[in-house]
C-alpha cells in the first residue's frame, strides 16, 4: 500500500471517529504525570497534589533489615514489582530527554515522577551484590482488595544475587539510572553522578551474573511480571543507556561484541516491560543516522524493519489495528503496546527528519510526517476520537472511565472514611456498580479489544486496570503534540 493511501486510511478513520473539536494536549500531559502521585508509596510529600492518598508502606523492608518505602504500585494493586517500576523510570527519563522542551510547565512535575522512582532504585541497589526486586506477596495481596493506607497483607522482601540471578530486572534497573542520570545532569550535578555510578555496578553485576530473575524468584514474579522473553535484551538496553551516558567506548564495544549473542534482531516489532528489543533498535540508530555510529548500522536496519512491521495496510500477525485505528496486540493491556509503540513511532521519525531519511518497506517509503500521523492518531484515540467516543484517560474530556481496576480509587478514602477497611470487606466495593469514589486523575486503563469495545466494569481488569508504564511513554507523546498541534 503506498504511503499516500495508508494516510488516506488514517484520515478517514480520523474523521469518522474525531471529538470534533481538537485536544488539549497540555492538560491531557499535566494529568498523564499527575497521574504517579496517585501511585505513591511511602511518605507522601507536602506538596502532594492527590489529597486522597496518605502514607502507606512505611515499613516496607524490615523484614529484610533494610529500607524499600517508597517507589510506585505498578497498577491497581499494593506490590512493588520493580521490573515494570524501573522501566516505568526508564520511559519517563527518555520522554524527558527527547521532549522537555516541549513541557513547559509540566517538565518540573515530570522529573519529580522520575526522581519518586530512582530513588527508590537506590535504595534497591544500596547493599553490594544484593539488588532487591520486590515488596510484597502478590498472591496475598491479590487476594484483598484493601486502601494501601491500611494493608496488612505480607511485605515479603525479594532479593537477587550472585546466587540467584536477575539480569534482566537488574539491566533494567541499570538503563533506568543511566537514563535518568542525563535527565539530572544539568538540574543536580550530584545526584546525576550517584545515579550513573550505581547504573555502572548494577550492569556489571547484571552482566556477570546472567540469568532471568523469573528462574530464581518464579513462585513470587509469575505470572504477574515473568521474563518470559529472556534477559538479553535488558542486557544490551542497559548498555546502550549506559553508553549514550556515558559515551564510554566499552559500552559501545559492549553492544557491537554481543549485538548477535544477545539476539538484538530478534522480535523486533515488540516493545515493553519485558521486550526492550524494538526500543534498542531505535535507541542506538538516533547514533547512526546522526552519522556517528556506522559500525552500528545494523541496529538502524532493525529500527526500519520494525517501522515496517507495524504501518496500517500491511500483513503482520502480531499487529493489528481494530476498525477505529487503534493497535491491538495480544495479551493483557493492550493500552501498553498502544502507547509504547507509538512513542517509537514519534522518537523515530524525529531521528529520520533529522538525518533527511525515510524507511524503505518494499515498494513504499514511510517517512517521518507518516510515523508522526500515526503516533498522533493513536494519542488521539485514547483521548476520545474512537467510536465510543469516550476518553480512556481518567479525568479527560467529558466521557472516561467511571470504575476503575484500582483499590485505592475504589475504596472510600481516609477523610471520607477513617476506620479500616479490611481484606474481605473491601470486596463489595469491589463489586459495587457505583462509580469509584476517588478520582485517579491521569490513569490510563488497559483499554479497549480489537472491536474497539470497552467495558466500564472493575472486574474486567484488562481492560480497566491502569499502570505506570502506560503512562510513561504517553508523557512524551503529549509533551510533543502539546507544541505541535
Amino acid at each position: 500500500m503506498a504511503p499516500k493511501h495508508i494516510f488516506l486510511l488514517l484520515l478517514l478513520i480520523s474523521i469518522r471517529h474525531s471529538s470534533g473539536g481538537g485536544h488539549d494536549y497540555h492538560d491531557a500531559l499535566r494529568k498523564s504525570i499527575l497521574f504517579y502521585e496517585g501511585q505513591r508509596s511511602g511518605k507522601l510529600p507536602p506538596d502532594q497534589r492527590i489529597k486522597w492518598r496518605r502514607d502507606s508502606a512505611l515499613h516496607d523492608g524490615a523484614s529484610a533489615g533494610v529500607d524499600l518505602a517508597g517507589g510506585y504500585y505498578d497498577a491497581g494493586d499494593n506490590v512493588k514489582f520493580v521490573f515494570p517500576m524501573a522501566f516505568t523510570a526508564t520511559l519517563l527519563s527518555w520522554s524527558i530527554i527527547d521532549f522537555k522542551r516541549n513541557m513547559g510547565s509540566e517538565l518540573g512535575n515530570a522529573v519529580k515522577a522520575v526522581k519518586w522512582a530512582t530513588d527508590f532504585l537506590l535504595k534497591a541497589t544500596a547493599k553490594e551484590g544484593v539488588i532487591y526486586v520486590q515488596v510484597g506477596d502478590p498472591f496475598s495481596d491479590h487476594s484483598c482488595w484493601e486502601r494501601p493506607e491500611d494493608m496488612d497483607t505480607l511485605r515479603t522482601v525479594y532479593k537477587i544475587d550472585q546466587n540467584h540471578p536477575g539480569s534482566d530486572v537488574a539491566g533494567e534497573i541499570a538503563a533506568a539510572l543511566a537514563a535518568a542520570s542525563i535527565v539530572f545532569r544539568s538540574l543536580d550535578a550530584s545526584y546525576s553522578n550517584l545515579l550513573l555510578d550505581r547504573a555502572v555496578k548494577v550492569f556489571e553485576f547484571a552482566n556477570r551474573h546472567r540469568g532471568a530473575y523469573s528462574s530464581s524468584l518464579h513462585s513470587a514474579v509469575c505470572p504477574f511480571y515473568c521474563d518470559f522473553n529472556g534477559y538479553q535484551d535488558e542486557l544490551l538496553w542497559g548498555a546502550a543507556w549506559l553508553h549514550k551516558a556515558t559515551r564510554r567506548r566499552q559500552y559501545r564495544e559492549y553492544i557491537v561484541k554481543n549485538e548477535v549473542i544477545l539476539r538484538a534482531g530478534d522480535t523486533i516489532n515488540e516493545f515493553g516491560w519485558d521486550n526492550k528489543h524494538a526500543g534498542i533498535n531505535v535507541l542506538i540508530s538516533k547514533e547512526v543516522l546522526m552519522g556517528r555510529a556506522p559500525d552500528l548500522k545494523s541496529f538502524q536496519v532493525n529500527a526500519d524493519a520494525f517501522i515496517c512491521s507495524v504501518l496500517p495496510g500491511i500483513a503482520h500477525p502480531q499487529v493489528q489495528y481494530s476498525p477505529g485505528g487503534l493497535i491491538v496486540k495480544p495479551g493483557v493491556c493492550n493500552m501498553q503496546h498502544v502507547t509504547s509503540l507509538s512513542f517509537l513511532f514519534l522518537a523515530y521519525s524525529n531521528y529520520l527528519s533529522h538525518a533527511n531519511h525515510v524507511v524503505p518497506c518494499g515498494s513504499m517509503s514511510a517517512t517521518s510526517a507518516l510515523l508522526k500521523h500515526i503516533a498522533k492518531r493513536q494519542v488521539d484515540y485514547i483521548l476520545g476520537d474512537n467510536p465510543q467516543r469516550m476518553s480512556y484517560m481518567v479525568g479527560y474530556g467529558p466521557h472516561y472511565p467511571l470504575r476503575i481496576h484500582h483499590r485505592g480509587s475504589s475504596l472510600p478514602s481516609m477523610a471520607a472514611h477513617s476506620a479500616r477497611i479490611g481484606c474481605k470487606e473491601g470486596s463489595r466495593y469491589f463489586f459495587s456498580p457505583n462509580p469509584n469514589p476517588n478520582r485517579l486523575i491521569g490513569a490510563v486503563v488497559g483499554g479497549p479489544n480489537l472491536t474497539d469495545s470497552f467495558p466500564d466494569v472493575r472486574s474486567f481488569f484488562q481492560e480497566s486496570e491502569p499502570t505506570t508504564y502506560v503512562n510513561a511513554p504517553l508523557v512524551g507523546l503529549l509533551a510533543y503534540f502539546s507544541a505541535h498541534s
